[in-house]
């Protein structure tokens, strides 16, 4: 490691005696992007291929289109890396209930989604796709993340009905299911209203409603519009569109391969920070639940995991959007114009803007994250309440903690990479276990892999490793 230029000793470190045994040092944690542990082989080969397949930019001929919001799944999911979180922002819509009259998603018009794209050689103001006149409903949604899907996938229904009545403050429901592809009803899993409860239906769905990428799941291509006439103008192309490749696999099926295999976002310190404590005080953990340990899987490397998204996986009332609250005023199943489901908190310290649609952003991570409490109200109006009340220093170590969510062992910059200029940082706190003082308040936690309270020689072997790769 020439880079670092750091000459290092056991005595230099303090670690008199060269008879420590560093065979059980713990390694670090998965970054954003790379595959959960444990992979055979041949899940490490889909996983590769599948990331290709997501990272592709589709074309016409291979049924991009005709009207759509991205080329491939990574234009969109790609913050800090492929499966990531994205700055692309996608437009509902649709027109409110009335006495009587229940909101109508305009779907006879192309709603409640817009496809803002069209495929070359056509006019977009005659062919595309457009917000009628009669919505008074328009709301923008920020693309999630992919990481852990497929862990959060394993959880098993139990542990997440376990969740609906488990706190007097707040009043979660379930919402039950039937995935796209077939099979029993479950509790969802996915979605800003929820709806999606298995990695495949979320690759499906987003590939005809966001690609334009018709399969065997979603056979039929949307009308610009809601014009029949149109699309048959514009789509030459036979449905479904989704081909199988080379591996013998479709698309849909390949980037539910990358996707499922993507490892959970880290958390550095993974554990003990007092702002996790007020986090759970304060009322923030009723819904965002933190711990869940995964079921049976077909997938070993998924199977038996204790992860911690920090999800209820619930729908709540967050308040209506027309009197401050958060709902986002579309109703899609059982989830009412008010209600949202509650988003996995995990990563969240690579997201730039919070809340559905961004709109907390501009004000620094800090800033951000009270933006976003302020607009929690229905079920989260307790914790918001509540985190107001907190202190100016206390609010700020909520914040340090919600930091830890996503931030991989040295990561002193939070940009999801190892290198020289998280060491220039890093090198002063190695002082070994003679220096027992590293809390997982302090700033030199990021580097406590073994949260024994001192860096020493074996989180600087971890170091190497992650440095390298």
């Amino acid at each position: 490691m020439k880079a670092l230029k750091y000459s290092i000793s056991l005595g230099g470190l303090g670690l008199i005696g060269a008879s420590m045994t560093l065979a059980g040092a713990q390694d670090f944690q998965p970054r954003m992007g790379e595959p959960v542990r444990g992979l055979s082989t041949a899940e490490l080969s889909d996983f590769a291929e599948g990331r290709i397949e997501f990272d592709t930019l589709l074309t016409a001929q291979e049924g991009l289109g005709p009207i759509f919001n991205d080329t491939s799944c990574a234009q969109c999911h790609s913050s800090p890396v492929s499966g990531g979180f994205g700055n692309r922002v996608v437009t509902r819509f649709g027109k409110k209930a009335t006495p009587g009259v229940p909101f109508d998603p305009l779907a006879h018009l192309g709603g409640s989604l817009l496809q803002s794209s069209l495929i070359d050689g056509f006019d977009p103001e005659f062919y595309g796709d457009k917000i009628p006149a009669e919505a008074d409903v328009i709301i923008h949604r920020l693309t999630p993340q992919s990481f852990g899907i497929g862990l959060i996938e394993a959880i098993p229904d139990a542990q997440i009905l376990a969740n609906v009545g488990s706190s007097p403050n707040v009043n979660g429901t379930v919402r039950w299911v039937t995935p796209f592809e077939g099979g029993a009803m479950t509790p969802s899993r996915f979605g800003w209203k929820g709806g999606i409860a298995t990695v495949l239906s979320f690759s499906a769905d987003a590939s005809v409603m966001e690609l334009g990428l018709t399969n065997r799941i979603f056979p039929n291509d949307n009308a610009p519009q809601g014009d029949a006439a149109l699309l048959a103008i514009l789509d030459a192309a036979p449905d479904p569109e989704d081909t199988i490749q080379a591996n013998g696999k479709e698309r849909i099926d390949r980037q539910t391969d990358f996707q499922r295999f993507l490892a959970a976002p880290p958390q550095t310190p993974k554990s003990g920070m007092t702002g996790e404590l007020l986090f759970n005080q304060v009322g923030c953990a009723d819904c965002h639940v933190s711990t869940y340990t995964t079921g049976n899987s077909p997938f070993a490397s998924l199977a038996n995991k204790v992860i911690q998204p920090y999800s209820d996986f619930l729908l709540h009332d967050m308040g209506d959007p027309d009197q401050g609250g958060l709902g986002d005023g579309i109703v899609d199943g059982i989830a009412t114009e008010s209600m949202m489901f509650t988003r996995a908190l995990w990563g969240m310290n690579q997201r730039s803007g919070l809340l559905h649609d961004g709109r907390a952003t501009g004000a620094g991570f800090a800033g951000n994250v009270d933006v976003a409490v302020d607009w929690h109200r229905g079920d989260a109006e307790f914790a918001r309440v509540n985190y107001q009340a907190l202190s100016a220093g206390d609010r700020q170590k909520i914040v340090d903690f919600l930091q830890s969510l996503g931030r991989p062992e040295f990561d002193w910059d939070s940009n999801n990479r190892i290198d020289v200029f998280d060491w220039f940082f890093l090198e002063p706190f190695f002082q070994g276990p003679a220096v027992s003082n590293v809390t997982p308040d302090d700033l030199a936690a990021v580097a406590d892999v073994d949260q024994d309270g001192d860096l020493d020689l074996v989180d600087f072997l971890v170091f190497q490793r992650a440095y390298t790769n």
